[in-house]
């Protein structure tokens, strides 16, 4: 016995010596508090907001926005996601501290205001596998130095300001997300390792060149548009012959040639002369019909609008009165319309490029839709473009604000939101032209027919409600000064497009009224998604037959703490987590709040469901292996 004590008390005198290491270090605390400090550019306070205090500690006193290990001795994730931080990212507070550069895995600061240019010394922090930055004012190049980050999985930068080329990010073969939409970087799209990317996309920059073979084979065109200097495969055939033209260094030429230039030039001025003469004379020519004819005639004109806003005249187009008194084939104005005065304006030439106002009114249609709002129709083209147009009759909102509305909306671009191709006003009438969808809408993925039913499991669900929230999010951001939310947002208007990915329509087409739109107007689109994420995770209509309301039903079943009878039966077959739907379903019950007040904005509901997805992906991970 006295033997067995002995070994008792050294064994118990060896652990009193040893550090204490069921904490996190001092060091790493401080060196939290100091990177919180200068993104939030408040001297401190939202370090207090957040509970972040060196007295405490971050893992067993729960500091906002740390995730630790099961140990709870060391930092694994900080998710500092839609916290309005503004300050600047200075990554020497975390790779430089021993302890954080040895743990921390997951550094996400989505959807704030936080400003400068991404460290170069971001390449300490080893151990990252997730690197999150999208929604933020970063600008200049990327450093070069991300690409020593090689255990990295995930890369987000979409919508900031970043420029310059992209570093060659082949070497880290784990790469399994690469974003960078709505940015401004420039030249040639680097190698990758395409065959493990499970998500890519550089849309909306200024990319050049060829689109790398192996990337055109994984990915879809929504993954490059927006990339007017980009050609090859997926894009429309008509990039694949678009190249760079070779500047070729200037050399010094002969007397002879340059003789022989001048009189070319000279040939060209003599030309162009005689054409303006020829032009001057037609107009003055033109100008004496048109003022015998003005009273009896007016004429349309097709007018495009690049991405900059330049106007360029395509041809006119003169409505003769058979189409004022005669039905032609397929006709959505009615009588009403009177003169026709207004122009059919086209905003993407790429697409429409060519398109008349009159082919618009006679090519055959299909009516597919008719709402409080207007009626939809399918028109087909010989050459076989199928257009979807939407038709506004009487619409209480005067063309000069329509067209200011359209031009606006025009200038924000996120592959999730479907464009506008082209759009006419006049007094009576208001046509919207749209790229026709094939798969339909949400709405009939979620609620059509029972007849061929696909299975539609959870984590496409979780996708789709991910990417709306994304783009719903950008959508607000760009438009908040302009006081345009969507204002009708629902499953009917989320189609589905070629890649079964979903595409908001009709963005920013609710009636304007007199008063000023107010920030609650946003806070409607929130209630919007929430509904269309309680259908995601219900499968039920948002006013069943009896005209109860779903978010009404939800809520008055979770009060009753029957949490598993709101979730979808077919989900719950597929043995999908209930833990990650439920938290789900938290997310959507805090966007249908009666108080608009009381609901998140977008930023704040993307930040959710990233988490949600993150740990959807882990378990994906741990599960294969």
């Amino acid at each position: 016995m006295n033997q067995i004590s002995i070994w008792v008390f050294l064994v118990c005198s060896f652990l009193i010596l040893l550090p204490n290491s069921d904490a996190v270090d001092d060091s790493a605390k401080s060196s939290l508090i100091q990177f919180l400090a200068k993104l939030s550019s408040q001297n401190g306070q939202q370090n207090k907001n957040l509970g972040w205090n060196i007295s405490s500690d971050p893992c067993k006193d729960g500091w906002v926005s740390v995730v630790c290990d099961g140990r709870n001795v060391s930092v694994k994730k900080l998710l500092l996601d839609g916290l309005n931080l503004s300050g600047t990212l200075e990554t020497s507070f975390l790779c430089n501290s021993k302890p954080l550069m040895d743990s921390l895995n997951v550094l996400s600061i989505n959807y704030n205001n936080i400003s400068g240019e991404i460290p170069a010394d971001i390449e300490n922090c080893k151990q990252l596998t997730s690197f999150h930055v999208r929604g933020n004012k970063f600008h200049g190049n990327l450093p070069s130095s991300l690409s020593k980050l090689v255990k990295l999985k995930r890369l987000e930068l979409s919508n900031n300001n970043l420029s310059g080329n992209l570093p060659d990010l082949s070497r880290i073969s784990g790469l399994t997300m690469f974003l960078a939409e709505n940015n401004m970087f420039s030249g040639e799209i680097p190698r990758f390792e395409f065959s493990n990317l499970e998500r890519f996309n550089v849309s909306f920059n200024n990319f050049s060149g060829p689109i790398p073979t192996d990337g055109s084979s994984y990915f879809t065109s929504n993954s490059f548009m927006g990339n007017p200097l980009l050609y090859g495969e997926p894009l429309p055939r008509k990039y694949h012959s678009l190249k760079l033209q070779e500047v070729k260094p200037e050399v010094e030429e002969s007397k002879h040639n340059n003789k022989n230039r001048i009189l070319i030039y000279s040939g060209y001025v003599i030309i162009g002369v005689l054409l303006t003469v020829i032009v001057i004379f037609m107009i003055c020519k033109r100008r004496k019909k048109e003022s015998k004819e003005d009273s009896r005639i007016s004429s349309n004109r097709i007018v495009a609008v690049d991405d900059d806003g330049i106007n360029n005249n395509f041809s006119s187009v003169s409505l003769s009165s058979e189409y004022k008194t005669s039905k032609p084939e397929f006709s959505m104005l009615s009588n009403e319309s009177g003169g026709l005065s207004s122009s059919l304006i086209v905003l993407t030439t790429s697409v429409v490029n060519g398109l008349k106002f009159e082919d618009l009114l006679k090519a055959p249609a299909e009516l597919i839709g008719r709402g409080n709002h207007g009626s939809l129709y399918k028109v087909m083209f010989d050459y076989g473009m199928v257009f979807a147009v939407k038709r506004f009759k009487d619409w209480g909102i005067s063309t000069d604000e329509f067209m200011r509305r359209m031009w606006k909306i025009d200038r924000v671009k996120h592959p999730n939101v479907l464009p506008p191709l082209a759009f006419y006003s006049s007094d009576h009438e208001k046509l919207l032209v749209y790229e026709f969808q094939p798969n339909g809408s949400l709405f009939s993925l979620l609620h059509g027919s029972s007849q061929n039913e696909k299975p539609f499991p959870w984590i496409s669900r979780l996708e789709i409600g991910s990417r709306i929230a994304k783009a719903l999010a950008h959508m607000h951001k760009a438009l908040e000064q302009d006081e345009i939310p969507h204002g009708n947002l629902k499953s009917s208007n989320i189609l589905i497009n070629l890649n079964m990915e979903p595409c908001i329509s009709e963005y920013g087409l609710m009636e304007i009224h007199s008063h000023k739109i107010t920030n609650s107007s946003f806070k409607s689109d929130v209630y919007g998604f929430g509904l269309i994420l309680l259908e995601l995770l219900t499968g039920k209509l948002v006013k069943d037959e009896e005209g109860i309301c779903l978010a009404n039903w939800v809520k008055t079943i979770l009060r009753e703490e029957w949490t598993a009878e709101v979730l979808d039966r077919s989900l719950m077959a597929e043995a999908a987590s209930e833990e990650r739907m439920v938290n789900l379903l938290v997310v959507a019950v805090k966007c249908v709040e009666n108080s608009p007040s009381a609901r998140p904005n977008m930023d704040q509901v993307v930040a959710m469901i990233d988490s949600i997805k993150e740990d959807e992906e882990e378990s994906s991970i741990i599960s294969v292996h």
